[in-house]
């Protein structure tokens, strides 16, 4: 195998595989990236056997096929700290040793043979789906901060993808819930036959958001029995979807919250951060004393002090006091695409939903603490 390649088209593709590949892996062949040479182009592979990310790169000079796998992480690492727009040499100079010639440097890294590199066929008969990027990208980043950490309840370890109708519309949406707060956002789509809900794991999704900030192309979805493909140009993601069953979420979005407070994103925002910089470790919920035209809003830390700030505010009920954890408010309030936040609350214990005047197709429900 022997191949010359310009250093950031290379680097552009391994900065995807470091998401992929397990740093401390029991196999060390899935900490290696597969480099395979043929037809004159150039692909990619890695996985940790969950996901397999492909990409092909087709702007390349091919002396020889073949095919070799190595250290990803190396690989990047000196890809990153060799000049931009270098040209580099690659050629195998023997089964286990591949020899990288940039400039005056020159590298000589180990190698694992293909054959022990995991194959993957799998069968995507389902109809494609094709969705708008940029659309899909901010879908996926206004639920994904409402994932679950909590193992022991895997099926709430990712976004929940479904079709959803309204006004004889039908909508692509996702769902992420922790049990303390949820987000939902929806896209319109076409072509909805057969479409199976199903579970996209945290990893995966993060790896779509990183693949779709950088890739303007056409995105399309293809599902199979338990794995979803995505097709973003000449790069392709494959996961396998989380099995287990999402709980019926629509049981805890509140109908009758008739009690609507209206305050600044930004401002709402910037003073949860101020008062919040007492609580050393965040624990502390951040408590609102909500009056007609005015929150008060207060941290109180017994190992650091207290903050206190008032911002102007709109609100069409009584004085209402309701506490929070500051973390989840802030996420919320930076995912809403509009200059204010619409919140609609019912008393201090029950769920709050928070809309989005600019999205209507996006909200979000938050649980308060109580302190």
């Amino acid at each position: 195998m022997h191949f010359v390649i310009r250093r950031d088209i290379l680097l552009k593709s391994l900065n995807f595989v470091q998401g992929i590949v397990e740093k401390r892996n029991t196999l060390p062949i899935l900490s290696n990236v597969l480099i395979q040479l043929k037809d004159k182009k150039l692909s990619i592979v890695a996985t940790d056997l969950d996901i397999v990310f492909y990409d092909q790169i087709n702007d390349i000079k091919v002396i020889k096929e073949g095919s070799t796998t190595t250290s990803a992480a190396i690989l990047y690492d000196i890809l990153r700290k060799i000049s931009s727009n270098s040209e580099l040499n690659f050629e195998l100079k023997s089964e286990n040793k591949l020899n990288l010639r940039s400039d005056n440097a020159n590298f000589n890294l180990l190698c694992l043979p293909t054959d022990n590199f995991p194959t993957f066929s799998d069968e995507f008969n389902g109809v494609e789906i094709n969705l708008e990027n940029k659309k899909f990208l901010k879908l996926l980043n206004k639920t994904r901060i409402s994932i679950s950490n909590d193992d022991t309840r895997h099926y709430l370890n990712g976004v929940f993808v479904h079709i959803t109708e309204a006004s004889g519309r039908n909508f692509l949406t996702g769902v992420a819930t922790d049990s303390h707060r949820l987000s939902s956002s929806s896209i319109e789509i076409n072509g909805t036959n057969n479409f199976s809900p199903f579970i996209l794991p945290r990893k995966t999704v993060n790896q779509i958001c990183s693949l779709l900030t950088e890739n303007s192309s056409q995105l399309n979805m293809q599902l199979s029995e338990n794995k979803v493909k995505f097709t973003l140009g000449n790069t392709i993601l494959v996961s396998k979807v989380i099995d287990g069953k999402f709980p019926d979420y629509k049981k805890v979005v509140p109908t009758k919250n008739e009690k609507i407070l209206i305050v600044s994103s930004q401002d709402f925002i910037k003073s949860i951060e101020r008062v919040a910089s007492v609580s050393v470790d965040g624990k502390e919920g951040v408590k609102l004393t909500i009056g007609k035209e005015k929150i008060q809003l207060s941290v109180n830390s017994a190992n650091s002090g207290e903050g206190n700030e008032t911002i102007s505010a709109k609100f069409n009920g009584e004085n209402l006091n309701i506490s929070f954890n500051s973390k989840y408010l802030i996420d919320i309030a930076s995912e809403v695409e509009d200059q204010n936040l619409h919140i609609n609350l019912k008393d201090s214990v029950s769920p709050v939903l928070v809309e989005d005047i600019s999205d209507k197709n996006s909200y979000y429900v938050i649980m308060p603490m109580k302190i």
